[in-house]
């Protein structure tokens, strides 16, 4: 990205309004690392190539099942480089890492389901909290997931 596009990013990322949440988000005692359920979250707006790719103001989200690796980078921002997606699916989707911390006994078992969100959504804060959100955390809650890792892009 030159430097001039990050400049005009940062310029109009500041303008935006910062919510403030009045509750904590839903938290419960979890299991010991070593038994726990864990899920990745990744707004890198990756999806299988048989499900509908992200539009610029999606804020849904795509289920990915625990053995999906062929997948597509729907992130459309100019502000994005594509090359760590392109060289190891795991730079923005940590999935076989996930699978060696299981294997190894780090963490007790890989959910099932994994979710993908589009991460760039400036003015969707409201939908993505009130919505989608809680939505996609019902799936986690259903798959008795103990640990989500959020992987931002």
């Amino acid at each position: 990205m030159s430097e001039s596009a990050d400049t005009a990013m940062r310029a109009y990322a500041a303008t935006l309004p910062v919510p403030e949440f009045e509750t904590t988000a839903f938290t419960r005692p979890t299991r010991p690392l070593a038994r726990a359920k864990v899920a990745l979250v990744t707004s890198a707006a990756i999806h299988r190539p048989d499900q509908e790719g992200f539009s610029q103001t999606d804020t849904g989200f795509r289920t990915l099942d625990r053995s999906d690796r062929n997948l597509v980078l729907g992130h459309w921002s100019p502000n994005f480089d594509h090359t760590g997606f392109q060289l190891d699916l795991n730079v923005v989707y940590p999935i076989d890492r996930l699978e060696e911390l299981a294997a190894d006994g780090v963490i007790g078992e890989v959910a099932p389901r994994h979710f993908a969100f589009a991460g760039n959504q400036p003015d969707t804060v409201s939908e993505l909290r009130l919505d989608t959100g809680p939505a996609c955390a019902a799936h986690l809650k259903a798959d008795a997931v103990d640990i989500v890792l959020l992987t931002p892009v």
